[in-house]
């Protein structure tokens, strides 16, 4: 039998449940809690429910997982989770919040935040940046390389129950909300993909790369907290849902994007979190794993559509649940892989170009962008944004990294991802051995050449901010001395803006007839 909170939920409502200074109380309810917030404070009331996936349904279980809820949760925002506390009835009956009483519900105590610094709430407002989203990737890799290795969840095992939760829960909905081919269809595919990936995910899970994860890593449960990207409301309720692969985790936030059309912002978030973390073999995995977090997300809708009360919201959710199941569908659909090289002395923006076509290309979220600056310092165990010193740039090292080009390029091809390549290129070997690559891979190749006045390449040089590239307008000056031999790429005129160049870019593409994802 499951609790009724009726008279527990009424008292929340009340702003005389929270003392003075507070005048209004806001609810927020989703299909597992009801939010109160009240003053600078937030409470988090579990609802009474049970699921194949998540049993709240008695006391004792909700503060079980409230007090999992606050461990677990500080270590990704530990200004915003306060405490456990209860709701108790004294002797006359009354309800407080803490006190003298037997408990009879739970909350888990936050600090307040505006709703309007949800990433949610800013990419529907159109706020939500390139540069944010990279810091958050930077936060997401340090986050899980700091996570519990678990052995004995994830893998092959993992992701089939992940699938059996689906498919029960997505049943329940068909034939009256979802149509039934459909789910049938994902149901086949899924299934087939899955067996398809069961040597690579065990691979993975012996490897350490199942960890205990945030497991719910949507743009709503990230937050700007003083200003900086904050990961909050992670799975505490069901272990071997947040026992994941770190992929599966991240794939989460790169299938919320891509829901919300901002492919270019999934694909700065995969490529970002690639440049910092080894995880280049799991990319075969990315397409089950973006379609398998989709249909959670057609579920949760609609558990979320029956706890509304008003038609327009029930109808929004199912909507939802109908938008995420095609989503499902879709991303599990191959896309061939291709390699595009963009070369040219430094300033000519070669980089820029290889991040605007990079949603382009391929399966979701785009191509995998390599560049030779990241590389070279990732060689050196050091970051994006640092420096290296000149003898980081010798012959010898140069030759590593352009080594290292083609190597990551073949592996991502192998794992079926689309690549662009960004790199000076100006020896004739260099440009052969990267379209070697693409031969030895089968697939379509397109070698590309920017070009720009002097005096423009070295006053972008001197404009440049938090970039990867060392160059300098001295560097440039040597480049312009090199005998580039005879190029047999595609020149592009680069001396305009980034939308002109970018455009024509495409266009040569197009005419190729590369296909995109």
């Amino acid at each position: 039998m499951i609790d009724d909170q009726r008279d527990v939920v009424d008292y929340l409502s009340s702003p005389a449940a929270y003392g003075r200074g507070v005048g209004t109380v806001t609810r927020i309810d989703t299909h597992s809690a009801s939010i109160f917030l009240a003053g600078n404070r937030a409470y988090k009331l579990k609802r009474a429910v049970r699921f194949s996936y998540l049993d709240y349904s008695t006391p004792a279980l909700r503060e079980r997982f409230c007090r999992a809820e606050l461990e677990l949760n500080r270590r990704t925002a530990p200004t915003l989770y306060l405490d456990v506390v209860p709701i108790v009835r004294s002797t006359s009956g009354a309800l407080s919040i803490g006190g003298n009483g037997i408990p009879v519900d739970w909350l888990v105590l936050m600090r307040r935040f505006d709703q309007d610094n949800l990433l949610d709430r800013l990419a529907d407002a159109g706020r939500l940046t390139r540069p944010l989203v990279l810091e958050l990737a930077d936060h997401i890799v340090q986050f899980h390389s700091s996570a519990e290795r678990v052995f004995d969840e994830g893998g092959y095992a993992g992701l089939l129950g992940v699938i059996k939760i689906n498919e029960e829960n997505l049943a329940q909905a068909v034939p009256s909300l979802l149509d039934p081919s459909a789910v049938l269809s994902l149901r086949d595919i899924t299934s087939a993909a899955l067996s398809r990936s069961k040597l690579l995910l065990e691979r993975r899970k012996a490897a350490g790369r199942v960890r205990r994860c945030h497991g719910d890593m949507h743009l709503g449960n990230i937050c700007l907290i003083d200003g900086r990207p904050t990961l909050f409301d992670c799975i505490e309720f069901n272990r071997s849902i947040a026992c994941t692969d770190v992929l599966y985790d991240l794939a989460f936030l790169i299938m919320d994007l891509e829901h919300r059309s901002l492919r270019a912002l999934g694909n700065a978030v995969l490529n970002r979190y690639l440049d910092l973390a080894d995880e280049t073999d799991g990319l075969p995995l990315l397409p089950l794993l973006l379609s398998l977090r989709a249909s959670v997300r057609a579920h949760v809708s609609i558990a979320a559509a029956r706890t509304q009360k008003r038609p327009d919201e029930v109808e929004g959710r199912i909507t939802l649940a109908r938008e995420y199941l095609g989503l499902a569908l879709r991303l599990l659909v191959a896309s061939r892989p291709q390699l595009v090289a963009i070369g040219g002395l430094s300033g000519t923006g070669k980089s820029t170009l290889a991040y605007g076509l990079a949603p382009d290309l391929g399966a979701v979220p785009g191509a995998r962008v390599l560049r030779s600056d990241v590389l070279r310092k990732r060689l050196k165990g050091i970051a994006p944004g640092a420096r290296l010193p000149d003898e980081a740039y010798a012959t010898r090292m140069t030759q590593e990294v352009y080594s290292g080009l083609n190597e990551a390029a073949a592996a991502a091809l192998a794992a079926g991802h689309s690549v662009i390549v960004d790199a000076v290129f100006a020896q004739p070997a260099e440009r052969a051995a990267i379209a070697a690559t693409a031969r030895a891979a089968g697939v379509p190749f397109i070698g590309l050449w920017l070009e720009a006045p002097p005096k423009l390449l070295a006053e972008r040089i001197q404009a440049r901010k938090d970039d990867a590239s060392d160059a300098t307008v001295s560097v440039l000056q040597r480049q312009l001395t090199y005998d580039v031999g005879p190029m047999d790429w595609i020149p592009l005129d680069a001396s305009g803006d980034t939308a002109t160049c970018l455009a024509a870019a495409r266009a040569v593409l197009s005419a190729r007839h590369l296909p995109s994802g």
